[in-house]
């Protein structure tokens, strides 16, 4: 029997995709044996050709001429998805480029299932866009516009968390009213969920859901305030221009830390500010690193850096950071302390959502009977304890850190699209 429908986790970081094979679900291979790929799209130059995840990254940091793009979700609901970026002699929309990521999850999904799949669920956050639900429906239907384009044909959402949800009921004994905790690459996602074996059958969950809500933080931001705490600063920011009077302008300096916006410091006008900036600058050697960085185009490999010792600061106290430049090799030294205290203030916003997750529930903590986690950024320490330590008495159960929304997806799928 053959699948006529699957699921799409569309991530900030790494996506997945997920089928239904003899009644189980099953994450679907898009790179060679991986299940799960970076969300990176970089458009090579040299041969014309388009790459994705893994390839696409390997490319960029080897040097081959063309633009790399990450961290894609980001752009739905901002200002960001009606811009084009200059793709060689041609312009092309954000959206577009989001659509063509989609459409090779789809190829690789409709590769598994032997056959055309017109009908998926695609996973979203509880919030695209925080604050503002007009944005929030206008990014669903961002992203349902670019599915539709690639030939989905029947197309659903479910939030993230609840999709978690569904993959940790598999496991399930008895009766428990977990809490899925879901903090992925962009956004920080709660859901309050009663689930067991008998209540996995019914088709219809909604009085199973107490609450849903989130928050937009993830591990991007992360790095974003990691390297504005520890590396911008050695780039110029938070310096002083020659007079004394103010800082230098900030604002290239978060593009640079910010996944999504760094290809806005590749253009004409960015490089003319940003030799304006060095004129003015009381330090201009450190802005000199800055262009540096910009002008070949190195940006996404410097963010490559910052996410790869956040990640090395999880297991270890410290670490160092190496950066070549043209005329010197900067180290930049980070250590947990230094992770921690720039975080801190986010991940105060995400123990602010789960509390008011449990307000939206009308529960109290010790009623929680499990913590389930998923999403690459329950790793992080200080966010773990600190969202852990409401919760003292509750079971924690660690899923499948990339792969748990992508599998709840597809059963979510089956339900409502049925089998063939």
């Amino acid at each position: 029997m053959k699948p006529i429908s699957g699921g799409i986790d569309f991530g900030t970081s790494n996506s997945t995709v997920g089928v239904m094979e003899q009644g189980r679900p099953r994450l679907v291979r898009l790179e060679n044996e991986h299940v799960t790929m970076p969300s990176a799209v970089f458009y090579n130059f040299e041969d014309n050709g388009t790459y994705f995840g893994r390839r696409a990254i390997a490319d960029y940091t080897e040097h081959a001429e063309g633009r790399l793009l990450r961290a894609l979700k980001s752009v739905l609901g901002s200002s960001l998805i009606h811009e084009k970026t200059r793709i060689k002699a041609r312009y092309l929309a954000f959206s577009d480029i989001i659509g063509t990521f989609v459409g090779y999850l789809k190829q690789r999904l409709e590769h598994a299932a032997d056959g055309e799949v017109g009908s998926v669920v695609l996973g979203r956050p509880v919030h695209f866009v925080d604050d503002d639900e007009a944005a929030d429906r206008d990014a669903q239907g961002q992203l349902e516009k670019a599915a539709r384009a690639q030939g989905f044909q029947h197309i659903a959402f479910q939030f993230e968390p609840i999709a978690a949800a569904l993959d940790y009921e598999q496991s399930v004994t008895r009766e428990e009213l977990a809490l899925i905790i879901d903090i992925g690459g962009g956004t920080s996602d709660f859901s309050i969920v009663r689930v067991s074996p008998e209540r996995a059958r019914a088709a219809d969950r909604k009085d199973d859901i107490l609450a849903n809500t989130g928050v937009h933080i993830g591990g991007t931001d992360f790095d974003r305030l990691l390297s504005m705490a520890h590396l911008m600063p050695e780039l110029g920011y938070k310096t002083q221009t020659k007079d004394g009077k103010r800082n230098l302008p900030a604002g290239y300096f978060f593009d640079l830390a910010t996944w999504q916006r760094i290809n806005q410091l590749y253009t004409a006008k960015a490089a003319t500010d940003l030799r304006q900036i060095r004129y003015e600058a009381a330090r201009p050697e450190l802005v000199e690193r800055m262009i540096d960085i910009v002008s070949h185009r190195q940006g996404h490999a410097l963010a490559s850096k910052v996410e790869r010792a956040k990640i090395e600061l999880t297991d270890s106290a410290e670490t160092m950071m190496d950066i070549r430049l043209t005329h010197e090799t900067l180290s930049v030294p980070m250590t947990r302390i230094g992770l921690d205290r720039a975080i801190e203030e986010a991940v105060g916003r995400v123990t602010d959502t789960v509390s008011r997750t449990l307000e939206d529930a009308g529960v109290r903590a010790e009623q929680i009977t499990t913590l389930f986690l998923t999403g690459g950024s329950t790793g992080i320490p200080l966010l773990k304890q600190s969202v852990l330590a409401l919760f003292p008495g509750a079971t924690v159960v660690e899923g499948d850190m990339f792969g748990s929304v992508g599998l709840g997806l597809a059963l979510d799928a089956t339900r409502k699209f049925g089998t063939a």
